[in-house]
């Protein structure tokens, strides 16, 4: 019985982090692009994970450093959604364009 190899996941990893740079970089709807950082998050799990699991000393490092990352992601994605509802409320638009003057 053979396993998935490690390059399997790091090319699911790499996917991830494209797709995730792609809507970080060029989506104007704030909320894409936090979930695009999200994605981007993930694929760095995914890669924590696959070298804690076929790294030279398999250990359970990369998988303690990826609860971690999961804690942040969700401590991020609370406060950029605080942060977005705030600035629907006062500007009635998402748009990151139309996020770059500060006026009341």
């Amino acid at each position: 019985m053979t396993g998935v190899p490690l390059s399997a996941y790091l090319v699911l990893a790499l996917v991830l982090f494209c797709i995730g740079l792609y809507g970080a970089l060029t989506k104007r709807n704030a909320v894409i692009v936090l979930i695009s950082i999200e994605l981007m998050l993930n694929a760095a799990n995914i890669n924590l994970v696959a070298f804690s699991k076929f790294g030279v000393t398999p250990s359970i490092t990369g998988q303690v450093f990826s609860l971690f990352t999961i804690t942040i992601a969700a401590a991020e994605a609370a406060v950029g959604l605080a942060i977005l509802m705030s600035l629907y409320r006062n500007r009635k638009t998402v748009n990151v364009d139309e996020m770059d003057i500060m006026k009341h």
